[in-house]
């Protein structure tokens, strides 16, 4: 039960999430809208927290053991608990990447270079859109523009960190670390998976030659084979020349004077 409901709302699931990117997008680039256009932002972000956390109570009741699924499920929960510790936007943010997150690493048709590729986007956007929304405003702050913070979430992911840009805040500074840790791992991962795909390449080479040499031993065992089998055939014997036959004896026809002096042998014989 549990894995067919997980199955069903994987992509009802996934599109509440890109719906909830663009609700907490358009007030950071767009803080001159009008209020119903933030208020409206505010209930889908809500909205889309509560789906997950719907889902993640109907998973739980769905569970054979409970109590297992709380503790095999620490990130679930603590994304669902944590925008009820205090209604900020950016907790609500890193609830639903959690779990949006969690959900499409499940997904079976979700290969690994997607995953990475979508976290890497998902992450270097959101972090831009978090970071520009906490020092937009912050007094000493130099991200202040869109630009700006793209720029300084791309060198924070890749750990390069020109320093041209950085948090003054202590929430954008926890961000940068966030960030860091982040792209670390994906790093890590992204490395691996070129690592594994170079040894897998080397590996089916190998392969490939192992079973050349096998089948061109099998070809020289059959010809060897082949040669004694024809040598069996013709009367010899392998690595032994054959000898020259001896002709048998030809009759000779008689000649003329031999064939007269029959009868006078004949005569003298019969009177002696």
């Amino acid at each position: 039960m549990n894995e067919r409901w997980e199955a069903r709302t994987q992509t009802p699931l996934v599109a509440l999430a890109l719906v909830f990117g663009v609700a907490y997008a358009v007030p950071i680039v767009a803080p001159g809208a009008e209020a119903w256009v933030h208020a409206l932002c505010t209930t889908v972000e809500w909205v889309v927290w509560g789906a997950f956390a719907v889902d993640y109570v109907v998973r739980l009741a769905l569970a054979p053991s409970r109590w297992h699924f709380v503790r095999s499920h620490p990130l679930d929960l603590l994304a669902v608990l944590l925008p009820l510790v205090q209604p900020l936007r950016l907790l609500r943010l890193v609830s639903t990447l959690l779990l949006v997150g969690r959900r499409a690493r499940m997904a079976p048709q979700i290969t690994l270079t997607t995953y990475v590729a979508g976290s890497v986007a998902g992450l270097l956007m959101f972090g831009s859109l978090a970071v520009l929304h906490v020092e937009r405003d912050a007094p000493g702050g130099n991200i202040k523009t869109l630009g700006d913070a793209v720029w300084w979430s791309f060198t924070t992911m890749t750990t390069v960190g020109y320093g041209d840009h950085a948090p003054t805040t202590g929430l954008g500074r926890l961000l940068a670390v966030g960030l860091m840790l982040s792209g670390i791992a994906l790093l890590g991962v992204v490395t691996a998976n070129i690592a594994a795909w170079f040894i897998s390449r080397f590996e089916r080479d190998d392969e490939q030659e192992r079973r050349q040499s096998a089948l061109l031993e099998a070809l020289i065992k059959e010809v060897g084979e082949l040669r004694t089998e024809v040598a069996r055939l013709s009367g010899g014997v392998p690595g032994v020349p054959a000898q020259p036959s001896v002709p048998a004896a030809v009759p000779v026809a008689p000649s003329a004077q031999a064939v007269a002096a029959a009868p006078a042998r004949t005569t003298a014989e019969r009177t002696g």
